[in-house]
């Protein structure tokens, strides 16, 4: 794949721009087991398309309100436009042309970080295997939300795949992506993302993997593992919108996902029910407090956590607790070997790498856990 943005400097996110996809993935997955190490089994790698895979954008907005830019800040804190940027499908590169016209519509002004004034920091688009879209404006106060809400119609018309629309407030300072407050502004509040034949609800402040291709990889080669082992008991914990505890549903089985996301439980919970799925059950908080809560220890536990990992307090839970095998999905192997290290009962036995960031030096791991 080659970029032109690459080329000019311009934006050099992807780092691994211009080596052959399969070098890239050989040599991830021989970074990956030297970090690991052990006897594991290891599957062939997963691989999917190298260009057009993102169904995420997550733009900074810079410009002016005349001529805002989409894509990301340079050292200086001007804008660079990536409307274009080969990541996105072409539908998706489209939707954030009308967007950018929508922002001069609106007179949203970008946010400047010098002189921290304007409203529109970010603009986050997500869209699903079937177009839907979602948009998020965040935004630094409540200034600008009338105009939105005025030109709205407008934008719904242009964007016929638009069928969630909301406000997100961010009025700090800060290096961060999003705040806490979101507001609506369409009738719909979930877009939908058929995955596997599972159709999982997704809200403005729930994640989901931004490749939706390899994330389906992911959930079956889950489910095809804890099919074997038939666990009659799952947690999956940090479980999102609800991923893996939906693929691992079975009649007789009890499966419970727990994560710190209200919005994301509500997602899931919607999924479960729509699905018929009486055995498995959401609920709000915090993985390692859950776990540590006490009460019967589930057959099988997932866990699906940020870069960071699980962290002693979780590792050392499972160490001394009474399940048998962790399915262990992670985007940072680095993190993997430390939790795997304060685990030395549950040895790995069989592992997947997921090229779920081509371009990129990133990419997820699977991990089958038995204890010994």
């Amino acid at each position: 794949m080659r970029c032109p943005h690459f080329d000019a400097a311009r934006c050099r996110s992807c780092t691994l721009m211009g080596t052959p996809h399969p070098v890239q993935v050989s040599d991830k997955q021989r970074h990956c087991q030297d970090l690991l190490g052990g006897d594991m089994s290891w599957l062939p790698p997963v691989t999917g398309p190298e260009r057009a895979f993102r169904n995420k954008a997550k733009m900074v907005v810079g410009g002016t309100v005349r001529e805002p830019t989409l894509g990301i800040l340079d050292p200086r804190g001007h804008g660079v436009d990536l409307r274009d940027c080969g990541l996105y499908p072409e539908s998706l590169q489209a939707s954030l042309g009308v967007l950018a016209a929508f922002v001069v519509r609106a007179a949203l002004t970008p946010y400047d970080l010098s002189s921290r004034t304007g409203e529109l920091k970010h603009l986050l688009v997500t869209e699903s295997p079937d177009g839907e879209l979602m948009v998020r404006f965040v935004l630094r106060s409540q200034e600008p939300v009338a105009r939105i809400r005025k030109h709205l119609p407008w934008l719904l018309q242009t964007l016929p795949g638009l069928v969630v629309a909301s406000v997100n407030l961010l009025p700090e300072h800060r290096a961060v992506l999003e705040g806490e407050r979101e507001i609506v502004l369409t009738e719909r509040s979930t877009i939908t993302l058929r995955v596997n034949g599972i159709d999982l609800h997704l809200r403005p402040q729930s994640f989901f993997q931004t490749n939706t291709e390899v994330a389906a990889a992911l959930y079956r080669q889950a489910r095809t593992w804890v099919e074997e082992l038939a666990p009659p008991s799952v947690w999956d914990l940090y479980c999102g919108v609800g991923g893996f505890a939906l693929h691992c549903a079975a009649p007789g089985r009890e499966v419970l996902g727990v994560e710190v996301s209200a919005e994301a439980v509500a997602s899931a919970t919607l999924s479960a029910r729509e699905a018929g799925l009486g055995g498995v059950r959401f609920t709000a908080g915090d993985a390692t407090a859950h776990a540590l809560a006490g009460g019967p220890a589930p057959a099988l536990v997932i866990v699906n956590p940020p870069r960071r990992g699980i962290g002693a307090e979780l590792a050392g839970w499972l160490e001394r607790s009474s399940v048998e095998h962790v399915v262990y999905s992670s985007c940072n192997a680095e993190s993997l070997a430390r939790d795997l290290a304060a685990m030395p009962s549950l040895a790995p036995r069989r592992a997947q790498l997921l090229d779920m960031f081509p371009q990129t030096a990133h990419y997820e791991v699977l991990t089958l856990l038995e204890r010994r």
